[in-house]
């Protein structure tokens, strides 16, 4: 039987500086090469991004559900600006998603529950600094600048404008602050380029929880990135990333909700024209202990300018 009850809660270099920056990190398990690269000062990028997410996923995945089924459509608006801090250089990139998604679960009695939400997702923004090896340059000076390894810091902030309903557990928005503190390497190679970043994931309370409060202990995150270059600047990456952690305890009560999480995918950038390029990724879960089992395919276009 197919029950449609919205999931109501049950009670218990100019081309290649364009190809560097993620468009989707409002997902917790996101994998966004480049974030550490060698840029000019004073760069603008722009870029609108499609992602299709299909599986046992939610937008606030510390909350797995079991026997559970989503197809997310998401659209993200990304806007980053390089500038020079102390000699440093710095970004601030802002992310703002747009979500439809329908979802269905399958209860123990044989019963098949489905609904929808439609609505924007939780803003996240990037403040960055590259301590070492990436000097604040102008487009001129950075041309004859050559890059060994660059060592990063940043701070990822989830402001939560996603759309919420107190009284369901599927969510579009989490309704609670999100921090994460990150630090970065990369190296250029001839035609490789190698990066890894590590940061942890500090939340504030949901104290509107369907009558409740939600905590969520930290979680904890690595990704690594390998890219290969070609002559004409397209480029083909690989990506990898582990979440850990982030156990959740409701009303005092700790729930069996631990991620243990190691995903897996692919990335390939092309230019189509003077400031513009597309990128097309893939990324499916290798291995995953508490639902959060899915694939996502991403196709995003960037326009970058001075």
């Amino acid at each position: 039987m197919i029950k449609r009850i919205y999931w109501l809660p049950e009670k218990k270099r100019q081309t290649l500086l364009f190809f560097f920056f993620g468009v989707f990190s409002f997902y917790a398990q996101d994998l966004e090469p480049r974030v550490y690269a060698n840029v000019p000062k004073h760069l603008n990028v722009a870029s609108l991004g499609y992602l299709f997410m299909n599986g046992n996923v939610l937008t606030d995945p510390s909350l797995p559900i079991t026997d559970f089924t989503l197809h997310s459509h998401n659209l993200a608006l990304n806007y980053i600006r390089t500038f020079g801090l102390s000699n440093k250089l710095a970004r601030v990139q802002l992310t703002l998603p747009y979500t439809f998604m329908d979802g269905s679960q399958t209860r123990t009695n044989g019963d098949v529950l489905t609904g929808s939400r439609t609505g924007f997702a939780d803003m996240k923004i990037r403040f960055g600094i590259n301590l070492l090896g990436s000097p604040a340059l102008d487009k001129s000076e950075f041309r004859n600048f050559e890059q060994k390894t660059i060592l990063g810091v940043s701070l990822v902030t989830s402001v939560p404008t996603g759309k919420y309903y107190a009284d369901k557990q599927v969510n579009i928005g989490t309704n609670r602050w999100g921090f994460k503190p990150e630090i970065g390497v990369s190296k250029r190679f001839t035609h490789l380029y190698a990066e890894a970043y590590a940061g942890i994931w500090f939340y504030t309370d949901n104290n509107d929880f369907m009558g409740k409060k939600l905590e969520q202990k930290s979680t904890y995150s690595l990704q690594a990135h390998a890219s290969y270059y070609f002559k004409n600047q397209m480029w083909v990456g690989f990506n990898t990333n582990w979440f850990f952690g982030g156990k959740t305890i409701t009303d005092g009560v700790a729930d069996d909700s631990q991620i243990d999480n190691w995903r897996v995918g692919g990335t390939f950038s092309t230019p189509i024209a003077k400031g513009q390029s597309l990128r097309l990724q893939y990324h499916v879960g290798a291995y995953t202990n508490n639902g959060l089992n899915y694939y996502a395919l991403s196709l995003a276009y960037q326009y970058s300018f001075f």
